[in-house]
């Protein structure tokens, strides 16, 4: 399950955007709704409250394929999870969303110039990394450079915006760098998170090929101590040369477990902290003694991505728009979130959640009306041959892979019955561990793929990341589909720094979105989390940062 942050990738809740997930963290408790940006529930005490040391026990999906998150193969939840207690992020967020610096790596962080748009970091002079080293501008130019897209040996999964940046220049010392961009940026405040160390962005072989296995130079109230890929788990200890406020815990483990298990090594008290999904879960969770269901919305949904590749079945946008008209996204929802949400219903934008300021419909015609997509299939001359459309020869047969977890399955056998009654047949394939993205997602071997994109405070980043189309670069674009004018389009939102006029201009991306039948997001996450009861500031966070120094057990 994913439950961290793109451009709308993101570390912290903030960063980058979306992140790719395989079943993301999209549940909820009996009651409420899935409206963003109002609170959290991480059972908040002050950490004089807290006992000093103590082991929070975590589980992963999979291993990181690559502990570089800005990494094609980085930009998942695996990697996020792991990094987040590690790296440095320029910003934090609070509840509402609200954006402020954080001050363990920057004392100021000021647009000093709108013409051009200029942005100027000054370092903590007590930063530094792991090594000993002083975090400084290098280390932002070096990052820069990697993800402006200059260099095609980058693999990079998002340009982050640095593709606008002219320079990145010294300031008054080593510690300060100034950001000249050639072209505006609104989303200026989500880059640089996480940021690496100029010794994995220096050159295309070490971006993408130096932390594939450990990341041994960090800069967090956490390092990794060890990794043993026998025993499937991670580790991370204090950094002794952390200059912020002590961490409470003493370390921090990450143990291999597919999704189905999670909740069962909860129960068992071998896990102290996992996202939860579906009633059944969620009951279980709560009739665990010793354990909490916390909840608060988060910025992560659902979603069917078709592959409109060339040469794939799905390459005709009026095919994946009648196909879409087969899914009835609405009983998706009341199916995934029966009895957690008071009135669950399908998400309607790809950009904005419910609950976050730009969200509104978009999506049009793409509703569910089997009889209009029967129509559609005949005029496409995809014609009924027994319980099969056929046309040319070919049947209209269709892969929907996801991971190996029963709500997702759940969902497939719906849209499976859904196209079953207008003659299309859907093939239900399931991934274990991490090989969804690696084996099946990058390479675009599916025809649909059922996955979850988790986000921040930062949705516009989204829209290149994921729905700008470059054969050359696809990033995360797993759709392989986009147009010029949607290309143009998004250059224009994500140059105008004018939120409102930001968000009008998404919102005419959005449609155009729809209107390729890119994907369909199917439903927004409730978020729910069981927690051990004692522990305090983890939870269910929404919008806000985690502050991994503040989380521990009580005395």
């Amino acid at each position: 399950m994913i439950r961290s942050t793109v451009s709308r990738l993101a570390i912290p809740a903030v960063a980058l955007g979306l992140i790719l997930s395989g079943c993301s963290s999209d549940t909820g408790t009996t009651g409420g709704d899935s409206s963003i940006g109002t609170t959290n529930d991480i059972n908040p005490r002050d950490p004089s409250e807290l006992r000093d040391g103590g082991t929070l026990r975590l589980s992963l999906g999979g291993f990181p394929s690559n502990f570089n998150y800005l990494h094609i193969d980085g930009t998942n939840e695996y990697t996020s999870d792991v990094i987040e207690p590690l790296l440095p992020s320029a910003v934090i967020s609070d509840a509402a969303g609200e954006i402020s610096v954080d001050h363990n790596y920057f004392t100021d962080i000021k647009l000093t110039g709108t013409n051009p748009q200029q942005v100027t970091y000054t370092i903590n002079p007590k930063a530094e990394w792991s090594d000993g080293k002083p975090i400084t501008w290098e280390d932002l130019k070096s990052q820069a450079h990697a993800l402006s897209g200059a260099d095609g040996g980058y693999l990079i999964s998002s340009p982050q915006g640095f593709d606008r940046v002219a320079s990145v220049d010294r300031g008054v010392d080593d510690r300060q760098a100034v950001v000249t961009f050639s072209r505006p940026y609104a989303e200026w405040e989500g880059q640089f998170s996480p940021i690496y160390p100029k010794s994995v962005t220096e050159s295309p072989d070490a971006f993408n090929n130096s932390v594939r296995d450990n990341l041994p130079i960090t800069s967090g109230p956490f390092v990794i101590t060890n990794i043993d890929r026998t025993q499937n788990r991670i580790t991370l200890g204090r950094n002794p040369s952390w200059w912020g406020d002590r961490p409470k815990l003493d370390t921090i483990t990450y143990s291999v477990l597919d999704s189905s298990a999670e909740v069962a090594a909860i129960q068992n008290n071998e896990i102290d902290y996992t996202a939860v999904g579906g009633l059944s879960n969620v009951t279980i969770a709560r009739n665990t003694p010793g354990v909490a269901v916390r909840r608060a919305p988060a910025p992560g949904f659902n979603v069917l991505t078709f592959n409109g590749a060339p040469g794939a079945i799905l390459s005709d946008v009026a095919l994946r728009r009648a196909i879409a008209k087969t899914i009835n996204r609405q009983a998706l929802a009341e199916t995934w979130h029966q009895g957690v949400l008071d009135n669950p219903k399908p998400l309607n934008n790809h950009i904005f959640m419910e609950g976050q300021k730009g969200n509104q419909d978009n999506s049009g015609d793409i509703r569910f009306d089997p009889d209009q997509a029967a129509r559609e299939l005949d005029a496409l001359g995809w014609t009924l041959n027994g319980d099969v459309r056929e046309k040319d020869g070919r049947k209209l047969e269709l892969r929907d892979v996801m991971y190996q977890y029963d709500p997702w399955v759940d969902v497939a056998k719906i849209i499976q019955q859904d196209m079953a009654r207008v003659g299309v047949k859907l093939n239900i394939e399931t991934v274990r561990g991490q090989g969804l993205f690696s084996d099946v997602i990058n390479p675009g071997k599916f025809d649909l793929v059922q996955h979850g994109w988790s986000g921040g405070v930062f949705p516009l980043g989204a829209l290149e990341q994921i729905y700008a189309w470059n054969p050359d670069n696809p990033q995360s674009n797993h759709a392989r589909v986009g147009t010029p004018e949607l290309n143009a389009l998004i250059e224009q939102t994500v140059s105008e720094v004018d939120p409102d006029k930001a968000r009008e201009l998404a919102n005419r991306c959005d449609v155009m979105i729809w209107n390729e039948v890119h994907s369909l997001p199917l439903f927004q996450g409730a978020g729910n989390y069981a927690v051990r009861a004692d522990l305090a500031n983890l939870g269910a966070f929404g919008l806000a940062s985690k502050d991994w120094t503040k989380v521990g057990f009580l005395k």
